[in-house]
């Protein structure tokens, strides 16, 4: 029953939950809103209509406004005339699936035919494929990420309700004003056939959308497809970055990931080491491919294994007290090395680590941790290989100040890796390290230990590990 709970819990927090909440939150892996000073994006949901796509068409001609129309291919393959209007007018077509269904509620595979459908009729009406995919709701699943690598992901900045009737017009304007401003990603419908949508409401769209456009030029300001604005703000991060610092919705972001780790250690008996210690831990059956270990020994399936875990809580302070990523390596190296005869401390009084093989863990750290007697090795390709990655870069992007910088960077691909030591070799090593009081029974055992990997310095020198890239390739 508990390993049941467990791949339920894992299921609906990886496929589900924490990719829509983060990727429509926080901006993961999708384009959201644009870096601009003058320019703004108009998109439009679920057409083309017959009767309201050619009329805001003719609309956005008479403003030498450009948007963007991410079509329900169901819709699009009665109207290809409307797709080669669209197309030939200088305006960018996405997809919206075949039809107009969440991906929470469809297999992979099956949302990957919906858009490979869709993706042809548009070639078909216009002779070029898409680069441009917007789920119905803004609703993402894991496997978006990784099965639709080709496709940039656009959600929005704002939203109206304008697939109410009963929003009206004159309301509707109040609240689009509200967002005329740049770099908005602005989201609105041309069509009311879909479930939960008035099949009239896109009139108070046209009504409004007419106003807008004039207040807009006004202003000075163009209106203009996504492809546009994503070219505009790859210029402007170009052309200086912030320093990184955690605002209101990274505060909240990183309350909220702390909310679930609580319940994550509760639910599957996660262990704290010390109070001020790094580390967390729990015994668990291993299962995969066997690991071959330098020492000799191996860890196979089903071998009970110490399964290691970073204290997430002092990961956030230590990136926000740093004041460069050489010196986050160095905190970072420092935590462990403290943490180590800790954890080796912990392990010895508990019972329940008598059967285990092994100490284990998954990490995107490549360099430094040899030197506490760890093997780094590579993860089989797989699901787990896929949701680890994800659930990775998903905590560096909310945990670090420079997350969206880092993933942002591809000098230095982010590969997580398994760390893994048989308890033999832990015990030797945590025996040999204790110097200054007495070792229990376990490490006792121990027979001799490498002073290479501990000793009595107080910093880690540059020739031993190479701090700038660790704290490139680090994530908890």
């Amino acid at each position: 029953m508990e390993n049941f709970l467990l791949w339920g819990f894992y299921f609906l927090t990886f496929y589900a939950f924490l990719p829509g909440l983060v990727s429509r939150t926080f901006g993961f892996h999708v384009f959201k809103r644009g870096r601009a000073k003058q320019e703004i994006a108009l998109t439009f949901d679920d057409g083309p209509d017959p009767v309201y796509t050619p009329r805001l068409l003719d609309l956005l001609k008479r403003y030498d406004a450009k948007a963007t129309f991410f079509v329900v291919g169901i819709h699009a393959e009665k109207h290809p005339d409307i797709l080669k209007r669209m197309h030939d007018e200088g305006h960018v077509i996405g997809i919206h699936n075949y039809v107009h269904k969440t991906n929470w509620l469809m297999r992979p595979r099956t949302v990957k035919k919906q858009i490979h459908r869709t993706s042809d009729i548009i070639k078909q009406a216009t002779g070029s494929r898409t680069a441009y995919y917007r789920p119905p709701w803004g609703i993402v699943n894991l496997f978006d990420f990784s099965n639709l690598g080709y496709l940039q992901i656009i959600l929005w900045s704002a939203l109206f309700g304008d697939w109410r009737k009963r929003v009206g017009a004159d309301r509707l304007l109040q609240r689009m004003m509200k967002k005329l401003r740049p770099g908005e990603v602005l989201l609105l419908h041309d069509c009311g056939l879909t479930f939960g949508a008035d099949k009239e409401a896109p009139e108070n769209m046209l009504a409004a959308l007419e106003p807008f456009l004039a207040a807009g030029q006004a202003k000075g300001y163009r209106f203009v497809h996504i492809t546009e604005m994503i070219a505009l703000s790859g210029r402007g991060k170009k052309a200086g970055r912030a320093k990184p610092s955690i605002g209101w919705t990274k505060r909240i972001a990183v309350a909220c990931w702390m909310g679930w780790e609580r319940v994550f250690h509760v639910l599957f008996r996660v262990k704290e080491v010390a109070e001020d210690c790094i580390f967390y831990y729990r015994i668990v059956p291993y299962h995969g491919k066997t690991l071959e270990l330098s020492d000799g020994r191996s860890i196979t399936d089903k071998d009970r294994v110490v399964e290691i875990h970073f204290d997430n809580r002092k990961l956030v302070k230590l990136m926000t007290e740093s004041r460069s990523m050489m010196q986050l390596a160095v905190m970072l190296i420092r935590e462990a090395k403290k943490g180590m005869p800790q954890l080796a401390h912990k392990l010895a009084a508990d019972e329940s680590v008598q059967p285990a093989k092994g100490i284990y863990g998954v990490s995107m750290i490549n360099r430094g941790v040899e030197q506490f007697g760890f093997d780094v090795l590579p993860m089989p390709k797989g699901l787990f290989d896929t949701s680890t990655r994800f659930y990775l870069k998903l905590l560096l992007r909310v945990l670090n100040p420079a997350g969206k910088q880092r993933l942002a960077d591809q000098s230095h691909p982010l590969e997580p890796r398994i760390i893994a030591m048989s308890m033999e070799h832990f015990w030797q090593t945590s025996a040999s390290g204790r110097q200054n009081e007495p070792a229990p029974p376990r490490m006792k055992s121990a027979i001799h230990y490498d002073g290479s990997m501990h000793g009595n310095r107080d910093d880690i020198p540059p020739v031993s590990y190479d701090s700038s890239n660790a704290a490139r390739e680090f994530t908890p």
